[in-house]
């Protein structure tokens, strides 16, 4: 069993409702608010619904050769897997989706799932995340910070057509707005070039063979901001604006936590944030015959664990998702409301025009590619050759 290990630690939720203090606070998570006194229940289903990605054992050697765990350097591609899983959940199943132990679940989940095992043909992968890497300057099983992390998915999310997400991260603390919707609005690529890209690509594409990511209209958006939000300690002017962020709609989260040590920040409660942590070493998990994947060890069925925003590492990076231009303007109108207008010293700039002394915006593809009929390994070669060469030109 993929966790005899752990059942010993995993309690059911009923167990732990007086992990939270008795107060009329509410609680944030991802955009919803809870009441502690009135639905204790249903904020620890919501978070328990939270794909869970941690360390993991005993999965094929990174790169051939590399290693076969993450434990000890993993913890914050871990995190960037749990922010765009909650991205593709919110855009297969929607923010109200919950999980419930040994319910059925719909193919889509377990679609999602399969982007995520560690497999080196699995498109977000620790192998694909860890290999993108080495184009950001980070040997494999060098420790990531935020701003790596959202680079690396940014590259990757180019190779995925079932999700054709749009992956923006800002650069400069400033986000532009003209910029994102170039991007969202972007028109498909030639029939040539998204055929054989697709061909080279599909296994590490959960074995997708739509053709839905080369429609035309908005791309859904993920958006991360990458910050340093003080020099060694956060500084507290910045509070406010950040847990705003946890209230919006849009929120997927922060990725953040101390010095070698990452956290995915779900949420707050007073000055208190609300993770889920990576740092609890399992074994791997592969998909089933049918397609579905054994899903208990993804989901934290544990106390969520909090941490006094003040003790919060100030390299952050927040993320955000917008399925339709809509979400995008609503977003933008809450950071002018909520963010810009009542602070002396922003967290991030949000611009309507490209900044001039910026070099162009070009709206990043996925370069053109031929196949030759090569087997496996000359395919997983030709891919991380590829990914080399566009880890330079983006």
């Amino acid at each position: 069993s993929v966790l005899s290990r752990y059942e010993n630690q995993i309690t059911i939720l009923s167990d732990y409702l007086e992990e939270f203090p008795e107060t009329d606070e509410p609680v944030w998570i991802l955009g919803r608010q809870h009441h502690l006194n009135t639905d204790k229940s249903k904020l620890l289903l919501d978070i328990s619904a939270r794909l869970w990605f941690t360390y993991r054992r005993k999965f094929s050697p990174i790169g051939g050769t590399g290693p076969s765990s993450d434990a000890g350097w993993g913890c914050m591609l871990r995190c960037g897997q749990m922010m765009l899983a909650q991205a593709l959940i919110c855009r297969h199943l929607g923010r109200d989706w919950q999980w419930e132990k040994h319910k059925k679940q719909p193919e889509e989940y377990h679609r999602i799932l399969r982007c995520f095992l560690d497999r080196k043909d699995c498109c977000y992968s620790i192998h694909q995340m860890a290999q993108m890497g080495v184009g950001e300057g980070k040997s494999i099983g060098e420790w990531f910070g935020p701003n790596t992390v959202a680079q690396v998915l940014k590259k990757l999310a180019l190779f995925d057509e079932w999700n054709s997400l749009a992956v923006y991260v800002s650069m400069d603390n400033t986000v532009v707005i003209e910029d994102i919707k170039k991007m969202c609005w972007s028109p498909p690529q030639s029939s040539s070039a998204a055929h054989s890209s697709a061909h080279l690509h599909r296994s590490a594409l959960g074995r997708n063979k739509s053709t839905a990511g080369f429609c035309t209209g908005w791309k859904p958006l993920l958006l991360m901001i990458p910050l340093r939000l003080g020099i060694n300690h956060i500084n507290p002017v910045y509070i406010d604006a950040f847990k705003e962020c946890f209230k919006m709609p849009q929120s997927l989260g922060a990725l953040g936590g101390k010095p070698n040590n990452a956290y995915y920040f779900i949420g707050f409660l007073g000055n208190e944030l609300i993770y889920l942590d990576p740092h609890t070493t399992q074994s791997f998990v592969d998909s089933e015959e049918n397609g579905t994947v054994d899903d208990q060890s993804f989901h934290c069925q544990q106390a969520p664990h909090r941490m006094k925003i003040m003790n919060l590492d100030p390299s952050v990076a927040l993320g955000f998702f917008c399925k339709e231009e809509c979400d995008f303007d609503n977003w933008c109108s809450l950071v002018q409301k909520e963010i810009l207008k009542q602070q002396s010293l922003r967290m991030f700039e949000l611009v309507q025009k490209h900044p001039p002394h910026w070099p162009p915006f070009i709206p990043p593809t996925k370069p053109e590619v031929t196949t030759t009929g090569a087997g496996a390994v000359h395919t997983d070669r030709t891919i991380g050759q590829q990914r080399s060469s566009l880890a330079h030109r983006i």
